[in-house]
């Protein structure tokens, strides 16, 4: 394990979105993936000089291939393979097809594959199925994750938290422990791509899931760790009323700061789900990006934003959810609409959930 990093210089997390080619047509998809791969995608050479960038970032950098599905890449084996000479840690994240197949994750396994992380949104195949909009993704992702298991790389689900998934939450939570995961890593909706047509929970019922996940956190096998959710942390601070000691110990992660998101045309974003590009790798290194260009500088300003999240006590371990802000506001450091803490003496308005035009 690394020590605490200096998120000024590194991010925790570097996903590179290898494709938007997928067979699925998710109603969340941020991706808003196609059937055919772009023909503007990052060419393997080009993948290669990318992950030459991202070991500078320092050795055991994260890196997570993403999609659409990465799997639609017949170079993704040796994609991994490259970036795992390079010294980084090489994750996968595909999509519930029937392209993960036992022999795929085999090969991918021998190339270095650190962990494999699956998607589930219900608790069961009709649940699931309905919401990612295709038949059998469900018993493909059990199959995944058997396959896995039995490779033993370790496991990661990722479940979107909306309106027409929180009731499934305890399903789900019962299928992580089930499926000897590692981490559930808990998405809530930011509305871009195909996800602006689904309906966000409200502040409120947001907050009770936090606190739920808090208990979850405390009694499950696995880990657990929320994504566009960054008030998880001032939940968790007020929950073991941690205080003052408790905000110079956490990491506020957010986008832009912790965290970054290589395109598959190769514009570097502060994530997936805040589509502001602050320059491309086929330009320039990832690393100056990350570390010098205007947007990312700004996101990692705690004082440069605005509305209750600026007046928050708790802005430097949370921040809100960026993307979120950019998504509702079209300013990304404007307060967080899910949050719903209000910071002693606070009077302005906080923005509604409904998607800038």
């Amino acid at each position: 394990m690394r020590g605490k990093l200096d998120l000024g210089e590194q991010p925790l997390v570097l996903i590179w979105e290898v494709t938007q080619a997928c067979e699925l047509a998710c109603k969340h998809c941020r991706a808003d993936a196609q059937p055919r791969r772009h023909p503007d995608e990052l060419s393997t050479a080009e993948g290669k000089a990318l992950l030459d960038q991202a070991s500078e970032f320092g050795d055991g950098q994260l890196v997570v291939l993403s999609g659409g599905d990465p799997l639609a890449r017949g170079d993704l084996p040796e994609l991994v393979e490259y970036g795992t000479e390079q010294g980084l840690r090489m994750t996968l994240t595909p999509s519930g097809t029937n392209s993960i197949t036992p022999e795929r994750l085999a090969e991918l396994d021998d190339a270095g594959l650190r962990r494999l992380a699956l998607s589930i949104d219900g608790g069961d195949s009709d649940a699931h199925d309905t919401f990612r909009g295709e038949s059998g993704s469900f018993e493909a992702t059990m199959a995944a994750a058997e396959a896995a298991r039995n490779l033993d790389i370790p496991l990661q689900i990722n479940t979107t938290v909306c309106a027409e998934t929180v009731e499934q939450l305890p399903a789900i939570r019962d299928l992580v422990a089930d499926l000897d995961a590692v981490l559930w890593s808990v998405f809530f909706l930011v509305p871009v791509g195909r996800g602006r047509v689904l309906t966000p929970i409200d502040p409120e019922r947001a907050e009770r899931v936090l606190k739920w996940l808090h208990e979850v956190s405390d009694e499950a096998s696995f880990g657990l760790k929320t994504t566009e959710a960054p008030h998880y942390r001032r939940v968790a601070m007020e929950q073991q009323d941690e205080g003052a000691s408790g905000l110079k110990r956490r990491m506020g992660i957010r986008a832009g700061k912790g965290f970054a998101f290589v395109s598959h045309t190769g514009e570097v974003f502060p994530s997936g789900f805040l589509p502001k590009s602050a320059g491309s790798v086929r330009e320039e290194s990832v690393v100056d990006i990350y570390r010098d260009s205007p947007l990312f500088q700004q996101l990692r300003d705690d004082d440069a934003l605005t509305g209750k999240c600026g007046a928050c006590r708790y802005r430097t371990v949370c921040g809100g959810s960026r993307s979120r802000a950019y998504a509702t506001t079209g300013d990304p450091l404007a307060a967080d609409p899910l949050c719903d803490y209000r910071p002693d003496g606070f009077e302005g308005s906080v923005p509604d959930q409904h998607p800038a035009d």
